[in-house]
Parts: structure tokens; sequence; C-alpha cells
């Protein structure tokens, strides 16, 4: 498979922008770090709605809509109790009841005003709550890590860093090397450069963890590993719902990366994987 450079170029022109925001966002503050994942949510929930209402073939009333993105942001905001983020003296961790609370009323008064979604669609929309919310509630969580004596950023940062790092080292051995595909839910990707990128992956930051010994190679080595095979699964997973939806992107934000859940979607795997086995491992 030979190298589009339109598409290159077109996909670096983007990545270079979202880089800078995503290390704004990272970096800056704990507000900055919240605010960004808040929008990341926001984005993947919306995106992920239109994908069901796809897959099942009928529309959520847009209360319904509303009511799901407010209940499933309280996670996000009871996640963020031990950042003590304040606004006016009052700490964001104490919204969670009553956004919660919006959310769940929203969803019933939506119920209320259109025909009732089937089974399956309530099913879709509940596994929306582990697969996102969750995931990055988990993420908040990690930023502040006080268990572990180490930068509040770093395995956020760390579990970044490994994804981009992946998928660009995936993108390229698959391109000059890749033949055999990896699944028919994501024809391009193939064995050698999903294989290639996970090993090139854990050699770079095995190498530059252990120069710095910024914390234990053994963990360093087992968090890149579970990151880049999370990941490949996120990316296959989301692969199968655009399938299932007939859609070629999840959205559009991105030009040359699709939407939200497109550019997040390994992230969305990976985080829980790895908040587990800090939790169990290292803790």
């Amino acid at each position: 498979m030979a190298i589009d450079k339109k598409i290159l170029q077109t996909r670096s022109r983007t990545a270079i922008v979202f880089v800078a925001v995503m290390l704004l966002g990272l970096l800056w503050n704990k507000w900055s770090f919240f605010l960004l994942f808040s929008v990341i949510h926001f984005g993947c929930w919306w995106e992920y709605l239109k994908l069901v209402e796809k897959i099942q073939k009928q529309p959520f009333h847009f209360l319904v809509k509303s009511g799901l993105m407010f209940l499933s942001f309280s996670m996000l905001l009871f996640s963020a109790t031990e950042l003590n983020l304040s606004i006016i003296g009052f700490l964001i961790a104490d919204l969670f009841l009553p956004v919660f609370i919006c959310g769940a009323t929203l969803i019933v008064l939506g119920n209320f005003n259109t025909h009732r979604n089937d089974l399956k669609a309530n099913a879709f929309t509940a596994f929306g709550l582990i697969y996102i919310s969750l995931s990055l509630a988990f993420m908040i969580d990690l930023f502040d890590l006080k268990a572990i004596e180490i930068s509040n950023i770093f395995f956020p940062f760390l579990i970044i860093i490994t994804i981009w790092l992946n998928d660009s080292l995936a993108y390229f051995v698959g391109s000059l090397i890749g033949k055999t595909p990896l699944s028919k839910v994501s024809p391009k990707k193939t064995w050698e450069g999903t294989v290639g990128g996970i090993v090139c992956t854990m050699i770079i930051l095995g190498a530059v963890g252990y120069f710095n010994s910024v914390m234990e190679i053994t963990h360093l080595l087992f968090i890149v590993g579970i990151v880049t095979i999370a990941g490949t699964f996120g990316d296959l997973f989301e692969s199968k719902l655009k399938r299932m939806a007939a859609v070629k992107d999840s959205g559009s934000f991105m030009p040359g990366h699709g939407g939200f859940l497109d550019r997040f979607d390994s992230l969305l795997f990976a985080i829980p994987a790895v908040w587990v086995y800090i939790y169990c491992c290292m803790k």
C-alpha cells in the first residue's frame, strides 16, 4: 500500500493544530485539562448518538440526547472531586447531583414527547456511559493520582503520546510493507502495520524511559504495551460501529482525521485498561 501524499499533507496540517490544542489542554493547568476532556466527552457523545440513530434507524428526541449528555457529564464532575476546581467559591464536583437530576429529567420528558426507543437502542445508549463517560472519568482520576509519587500529568500524557506514536508508526509501516489485512472491519489496517507499530512504539518509549528513569522500566513497558493493544481494539470497535451505521467517518471536525470518535477511539479503550493496571499492580 503506497503512501498517499495528498492525504498525508492534509493529515499533517490538521495534526499540527490538533497537537497544539491537546498539549495546551494537557499541560497548562488542571482547569484546561478538565475542560479539554469535557469537550472531548460531549463531542464523542454527540457522534456516538448519531451512529446509534443510524444503526437503529430511529431518531432520539432532542431532550433525550441532551439528557443523556447531562447525565453522562455528571460522571466527569464526580471524578473531578480531587481536582478541587471551583467557581465563585463552589466546587464544580458539587454540581454532580444537580446535573445528574437534570439529565434524568430531560430523558424522561423526551420519552414522554416521542415514541419510546426499543430495548436495543436503550442498551446502545447505556453502553455509551461505559464506553465514553467512564473512560474519560478514569482519565481525570489519573490526573490526580496521589498514591503514586509521580507528576500528575505523567500517566495521561504517556497514554496519549503512546497512542499518537503507535498510530503514526503503524500507518507508515503498514503503508510501506503492509499486505495482510488485520480485520474485515477495517480492511486498510494490516497485521504488518499493527505489529510494527506496537513493537517500534515499545522500543522508542522503552529507550526514553530507560535513559530518563521517570518510573520503573517494567511498569512503563507494560503500560505502553497495554495502550497499544487496547488502543487497536478500540480502533476496530469504532470501525465496527461505523460499518454498522454505513458511514465512513463518525464526524468531520478534523479534515483528514474524521470526527471525535475517529480521533479518540483508541483512547477510550486504552484509558480503562491502564487505570486497572495502575490500581492493581502499582498502588
